[in-house]
């Protein structure tokens, strides 16, 4: 058994390693998220959660409009706080793909990473990004870019899912 995981081992290439290192960048993006989100809910509420997901060209701060409402503003900063606190999940699985590409060079892990990270960077970029609701900086952008080169350059360092025969 041990011998089958210096094997393992041997087949991880640099491309799929710096994959790795990617998502766990993309991880610890997407934890810093969730954090923010719960400081901002305990120390600033409504106003400040919403100032994390506004700021774009067609949702200014400036113009932004919070509500006075307590009821209203209590249901929407447990409704944004649920958002980061799902997307520091996501940056969870970032870190377990990563590990499993780097210590198993797992095919499975890769294609979690594209199609289940995927469609959180994809929505996000989506609903948010290019309407123009959040601010475009690179703390926006980064995610979804980070994603897609490591989706792109990590299958060139996996194992071969079919071996030759000799």
């Amino acid at each position: 058994m041990e011998n089958n995981k210096s094997i393992y081992k041997n087949d991880i290439g640099m491309a799929a390693k710096a994959g790795a290192i990617l998502f766990v960048l993309w991880g610890i993006l997407h934890l810093w998220v969730g954090f923010e989100g719960i400081h901002q809910y305990l120390s600033g509420g409504a106003s400040e959660l919403w100032n994390m997901l506004i700021g774009g060209s067609n949702a200014p701060r400036a113009g932004f409009q919070h509500t006075t409402d307590a009821m209203t503003a209590n249901a929407q900063a447990h409704l944004i706080l649920n958002f980061c606190i799902d997307v520091a999940g996501y940056g969870i699985l970032g870190l377990v793909v990563a590990w499993l590409i780097w210590t198993r060079g797992s095919w499975v892990a890769y294609f979690l990473g594209v199609f289940i990270i995927g469609v959180a960077d994809l929505g996000f970029l989506f609903s948010l990004v290019t309407p123009g609701i959040i601010e475009l900086n690179a703390g926006s952008v980064s995610g979804p870019a980070i994603w897609f080169i490591a989706c792109a350059i990590t299958p060139f360092g996996l194992p071969r899912i079919w071996k030759k025969n000799n």
